[in-house]
């Protein structure tokens, strides 16, 4: 009996240990599954995403071929985050030698050479690897578009000549157009917004978001044969030629812009000493006094030069070779009058619903940048980049009350043609913002005159590349891939817990099946 009780107890011990064994693997199967479902679970929540990380730089280029001068723009973006803001930098500002292309009318192949020296430094900017896929734009403003007018001929001609300049360096040459005054408005307005982050903001951890308050700039473009007003009215649109449409980033925006052609600084002082000429009638044998040039200044030209603008109307006597003399006065009062002239402000049925000239112009609304000659005038008169109206005309003023000489001795570095209408411009200027415009004293603290913005240029090449180059969706990009700090420390802290809590469940099991065997 006792022992077929013993047999009876080993083989007993024997069929548990095996049980325990099974169970353990069941245990240690169970444990395993659960372990590798929590830390799914885990990667699921923390929605571990892959990165498209940059493979390198890309470039772009625009040529600014203005009515007194040409600049090319290079820029750079990474690779890969095309729609995101505030990504494209500016590399490369190259002045060209020479006045603008329109001034090649009767020489065009002459403005293609013009472009060579910029070219060349682009070449030099951007790698060997790049050139193929560098686009490259050439975009004409209203030097060209007076030239088009004039003789539609020659402006063809002169376009074909820098194309053919361009073509014939490695890059992607993607034409070269004259722009309307329209879409130099628009390109502008999107440059400033997009610099500043006026439609999207990302966050500091890659995400997206709408501006708060939606504050979008306005544009004031003074160049050398246009100007160009663009802003966001509060009103809807009534002129809907005047009216330019946008969607960007998921949001719809409808702008007014309108561009005053023949209203461009170089222009605007080619009107004045036109109204001078006609007001002193046939006989300019003396010298024409001209009030907005300093008080000792004498310029002389010929009717030709003077007269060789459609912004200008010949006289009915009119002889190229006639000699013209100006002699400067300093008068400001008289200047400032005499740059109303050129303005109709009596053309528009009521104040609020016109700019000048019989234009269309809701109220002027938000805040504005003003560029280009704005700027280079006034910060020459330490104006920038904001200062108040009343020192503003004090400023003015005094600048045009001073003798040519003493101009001259302060001013030793600064071109004649340029110092000479520092006087002229700065009535010009307020006069087109006061009247023309229709900003008044409290509008004009709204006014920042600056140059650049993010340590780009503000100007229209910027808007006018991302808009070909399709660098703004329509629609708004996806939130940023990847994960917060505070994610991962979270993901990487339960990961581990959970792989800790496996394995104490793995040794338990390796534990409790030895322990029956020994049993």
């Amino acid at each position: 009996m006792a022992v077929y009780r013993r047999g009876a107890g080993l083989s007993g011990r024997s069929a548990m240990g095996k049980l325990a064994v099974k169970q353990a693997a069941v245990g240690v199967l169970v444990a395993g599954a659960a372990c590798m479902g929590v830390i799914a679970l885990i990667l699921t929540l923390v929605r571990v995403r892959s990165m498209d990380l940059p493979v390198g730089t890309q470039y772009g280029m625009v040529f600014d071929a203005g009515s007194t001068h040409t600049a090319l723009f290079l820029y750079q973006w990474p690779e890969g985050k095309e729609n995101n803001t505030g990504v494209v930098s500016q590399v490369l500002v190259c002045d060209v030698e020479g006045p603008g292309i329109s001034s090649y009318a009767s020489d065009p192949p002459g403005a293609g050479q013009s472009l060579k020296a910029c070219l060349d430094k682009a070449k030099a900017s951007i790698p060997a690897e790049r050139h193929r896929d560098s686009p490259v734009y050439l975009g004409a403003t209203a030097g060209m578009r007076l030239l088009h007018l004039q003789n539609p001929t020659q402006s063809v001609q002169v376009l074909q000549e820098v194309a053919k300049m361009i073509r014939s360096y490695p890059f992607d040459f993607r034409g070269a157009r004259i722009i309307s005054g329209q879409e130099e408005g628009a390109y502008g307005w999107i440059t400033i917004n997009y610099l500043l982050e006026g439609f999207i903001q990302y966050s500091f951890e890659g995400r997206w978001k709408h501006p708060k308050n939606g504050k979008i700039l306005g544009a004031l473009d003074l160049g050398g044969a246009s100007t160009q007003i663009t802003f966001t009215p509060k009103d809807p649109i009534l002129d809907k030629s005047t009216e330019a449409r946008f969607r960007l980033y998921g949001y719809n925006y409808g702008i007014y812009t309108h561009s005053y052609l023949c209203y461009g600084k170089e222009q605007a002082m080619k009107q004045l000493q036109a109204q001078l000429v006609k007001a002193k009638g046939s006989d300019l044998s003396q010298p024409v006094t001209h009030p907005c040039y300093n008080s000792g200044y004498n310029l002389s030209l010929t009717m030709g030069e003077l007269f060789d603008s459609p912004c200008v109307t010949k006289p009915s006597d009119f002889n190229a070779v006639t000699p013209v003399t100006f002699r400067g006065s300093g008068s400001p009062m008289e200047c400032q009058d005499l740059v109303k002239t050129i303005f109709n402000l009596t053309g528009c049925p009521s104040a609020s619903s016109c700019g000048f000239n019989g234009i269309y112009q809701p109220p002027i609304s938000g805040q504005f940048f003003a560029f280009s000659s704005y700027f280079y005038t006034f910060s020459f008169l330490k104006l920038t980049p904001q200062a108040p109206l009343a020192q503003v005309q004090r400023t003015v003023e005094e600048f045009c009350r001073k003798k040519w000489t003493l101009l001259k001795a302060e001013y030793p570095g600064e071109k004649e043609r340029f110092l000479r209408d520092y006087c002229a411009t700065g009535y010009y200027i307020t006069t087109l913002l006061l009247d023309g415009f229709k900003f008044d004293n409290q509008s004009w603290s709204n006014i920042v005159f600056q140059k650049q913005a993010a340590d780009t240029d503000i100007g229209w090449t910027l808007g006018y590349m991302l808009n070909l180059t399709n660098l703004i969706p329509s629609e708004r990009p996806q939130a940023a891939v990847g994960q917060s700090p505070e994610q991962w420390a979270a993901a990487v802290f339960f990961i581990v817990f959970g792989v800790f809590l496996c394995l104490v469940a793995i040794i338990m099991q390796i534990f409790w099946s030895r322990t029956t065997d020994i049993v």
